[in-house]
């Protein structure tokens, strides 16, 4: 009776399959006794307790599965996931929110000619004012539209109106609340530099784009594309810029992208109508004449003039513009995405009976910044016109994703965690906790009871009956894997270590995919727009291959200019050995000196300068953060590595004694952003000279004497700190660097603390509180 005892005690699953199992009479007739009872009495209850009780360690098992996975991707997405636009500075919480149109802006561009245009972070126009300038594309962003209180996701189609010295930006801007296109406006009194931006001018109760704005006998009309509404209409200013009233119906078609412009003596309109029968999208124009904008408007004779393969540029891409007595027309590229790129055609017949034109090559300087330039994935629009001072201006907008990238990432990203549940699913089947892939009753080996009905319908549905089979098919196969894979041996053990990590991956490149975007590290905004910084980093040659990695990635950032190498010793290379998407140079120095890091450089053109060892590695937008405290403290030194100088005599500290403390006075200037006209003049000044004399003698200190200068020059917060999410320091690598040794560096460094404090007085009482700021970016 003792094993009869134990089944009975066991309860209704383990219990109940172990007895079935044995080879006692006693036990058997017991169980078999059991189960008919069961089948018999409580029907369709009883089966359910067995099966739900048989599967349930199985259920367990991958419920706690996926919370493992789960809390993986969580921790991943918390240390290295950015969400799109976040901490961007925005004042309205619905502003530059995610959607499948894109993250589109718009840029400003000059040029002795419309085909030889450049950004303006080229042409080098600055404010005065501010020590953050040079001014940088993009001007204008969903970002900085939010911020003037207009919620938007994105911005583009731009066009220009021009008033004197003053110009009027229209544009479209899709309300991020309302998910409806509307039409803003912005001002600019300094050529395009900055802007002010004056709100929204003109919001129907449709979508709007392309406000294609122009003058005629001393009215300022707006014709905007309606095609939502099925119609082209044309507005009329009643108090320029932001007050208009619909002066009338031009022409009864859902017209897409239509532009006008007057050539010899006639007006013709050029649009797509997508609407039609055997229209190819985006691959259709057609066109109108008229002796006035007003109407009425007669159809082309060879209309549609284009109906064709989409990638020609057929659809309009901005305003025609004239050129040494030529027409040029823009149309917009959409063969491998919505809006590509932009073709320039040369219109060379334009008559009521005939028209022609040639593709003629349009040539701007791009960013090859990849996914982190503002334009990189497409642009599709362009307005150039030229300005009284004989320079052409154009607007371009830009996006750094393709059309529907991030509806395909998110989709992506979900597969990936269902794969994870597959492979959660398929751990449990090799670690013996899962005994079947399917439940038993969907299996055509399922003996269990059945309603009649249900059987007639799943021998005449044929479907059903290859579902069952395949169910059955799949039980099978993960008996299989048991027999084939023991986990208790090495290979079974390695075969579920690739299996785990494999999940991992795919859990951590799934939440990537659902919560950051494209991975694109962007720009910060302050006040409404970016400037760009250089980057000056010290090496030698026993440096070199840092020096390679260090401006492969750097020079993708989205605010580097321009990479100065200060080469201290050796042969340097060869530019053509480094791959940089900005410009390098390399400065020779005669003699081996750290000084040499903070030598007057009147070739760097902006006032921001980064000093970053050549030997850490740290994520562009840890730099892009850093970047925009300092433009919120040009005056300090705004850096990534606190540092204490602490007790009596001082000594100096690292950061984790400094967070002991709570406090820092000192930052590294190895990782550090400043004005170089402000810090370098202060490092070369006769009050620094024996300051330099002992950093040449113990070929350390630079970045102390620094500090100390920074001191003694201001009454207030001389350094900034910026956390960073992670750094890397390449130089354990190697073993080339001045601090290998951290014992003897620090030692070297509270000498030094001490002998400045003599020169330039001491740095007691003063201490920077971390965590002080409201964007907790320094905590």
């Amino acid at each position: 009776m003792g094993s009869g005892q134990m089944v009975v005690g066991g309860g209704r699953d383990g219990g109940v399959e172990g007895g079935c199992g044995g080879t006692g009479s006693g036990c058997g007739n017991w169980c078999r006794w059991r189960w008919k009872h069961m089948n018999n009495n409580h029907g369709h209850v009883g089966r359910s307790r067995f099966m739900f009780s048989s599967s349930s360690s199985g259920f367990v098992f991958f419920v706690w599965c996926f919370i493992v996975y789960g809390c993986v991707g969580l921790f991943y997405g918390w240390l290295f996931v950015k969400k799109p636009y976040e901490s961007k500075g925005m004042v309205q919480p619905f502003g530059c929110r995610k959607d499948s149109e894109g993250s589109w802006a718009i840029g400003v561009f000059y040029g002795d000619s419309p085909f030889s245009l450049k950004p303006i972070e080229t042409v080098n126009i600055w404010r005065n004012h501010s020590a953050a300038w040079p001014v940088a594309n993009p001007i204008m962003t969903c970002g900085s539209v939010s911020a003037s209180g207009f919620p938007s996701n994105y911005v583009a189609d731009p066009f220009l109106y021009v008033q004197g010295d003053v110009l009027y930006l229209f544009y479209e801007t899709k309300n991020s609340i309302t998910m409806q296109g509307d039409i803003g406006v912005a001002k600019s009194v300094d050529k395009g530099a900055t802007w002010d931006i004056l709100g929204i001018a003109l919001d129907e109760n449709w979508h709007l784009s392309y406000p294609y704005v122009f003058e005629y006998l001393g009215q300022i009309y707006m014709m905007p594309e309606s095609s939502k509404k099925g119609e082209l209409r044309l507005y009329r200013a009643t108090d320029f810029p932001l007050q208009w009233t619909l002066e009338r119906v031009i022409i009864n078609k859902p017209l897409v992208d239509p532009v006008l412009v007057n050539h010899d003596g006639m007006y013709w309109l050029f649009a797509s109508d997508h609407s039609g029968f055997g229209t190819n999208r985006n691959g259709q124009l057609e066109l109108w004449y008229s002796s006035t904008p007003l109407g009425p408007w007669k159809s082309h004779k060879k209309n549609p003039i284009y109906n064709g393969e989409k990638n020609f540029g057929a659809r309009n891409g901005g305003r025609p513009f004239v050129y040494d007595g030529n027409l040029y027309r823009i149309g917009q590229d959409c063969g491998e995405s919505y809006g590509r790129q932009v073709h320039t055609f040369k219109v060379e017949i334009l008559t009521s009976e005939e028209y022609k034109e040639v593709q003629v090559p349009f040539i701007f300087e791009e960013s090859y910044k990849g996914r982190n330039g503002w334009n990189s994935a497409r642009y599709h629009h362009l307005d150039v016109q030229q300005l009284s001072s004989s320079e052409w201006i154009g607007f371009i907008d830009g996006d750094r994703l393709l059309s529907g990238d991030s509806n395909r990432e998110f989709l992506l990203g979900c597969s990936l965690i269902a794969a994870v549940a597959t492979l959660g699913m398929l751990l449990g089947v090799l670690l013996g906790a899962v005994k079947s892939i399917i439940p038993l009753n969907w299996c055509t080996q399922y003996s269990g009871k059945r309603s009649d009905s249900s059987l007639d319908w799943e021998k005449e549905n044929f479907l059903s009956s290859k579902v069952r089979q395949f169910c059955s098919r799949l039980n099978r196969s993960a008996s299989i894997l048991q027999g084939r894979i023991k986990p208790n041996t090495t290979s079974g053990r390695l075969v579920l270590a690739v299996i785990f990590v494999a999940g991992v991956a795919m859990m951590c490149t799934g939440v990537r995919y659902i919560y950051g975007g494209n991975g694109a590290d962007e720009a910060y905004l302050w006040k409404g727009h970016y400037s760009q910084f250089t980057m000056l980093t010290m090496t030698y040659d026993a440096r070199l291959w840092n020096l390679k990695l260090f401006i492969k990635h750097y020079s993708r950032c989205a605010s580097v200019k321009e990479i100065v190498v200060v080469w201290n010793k050796g042969v340097p290379p060869k530019l053509s050995d480094l791959d940089s998407a900005v410009p390098v140079r390399i400065r020779v120095e005669n003699v081996n000196s750290l000084n040499n890091r903070f030598n007057i450089d009147p070739l760097i053109k902006t006032r921001a300068v980064l000093e970053l060892d050549d030997d850490i590695m740290m994520t562009c937008d840890d730099v892009e953060r850093g970047f925009q405290v300092w433009r919120q403290h040009p005056d300090r030194i705004v850096g990534f590595y606190p540092r204490l100088a602490d007790g009596k005599p001082l000594e100096y500290k690292g950061e984790k004694y400094a967070r002991s403390r709570k406090g820092y006075n000192m930052i590294l200037t190895g990782a550090a952003f400043m004005d170089h006209q402000l810090a370098f003049k202060r490092y070369w000044s006769e009050e620094a000279k024996a300051g330099r004399e002992l950093v040449d003698k113990c070929f350390n200190c630079e970045d102390v004497l620094l500090n100390y200068l920074y001191a003694n020059a201001s009454t207030s917060k001389a350094v900034e700190y910026v956390r960073p999410a992670w750094a890397i320091d390449t130089s354990k690598f190697s073993g080339a660097a001045i601090s290998r040794n951290t014992q003897v560096h620090y030692h070297k460094r509270s000498k030094c603390l001490m002998k400045f404090s003599e020169m330039y007085g001491s740095l007691d009482g003063q201490k920077w509180e971390f965590n002080s700021r409201k964007d907790g970016w320094d905590i």
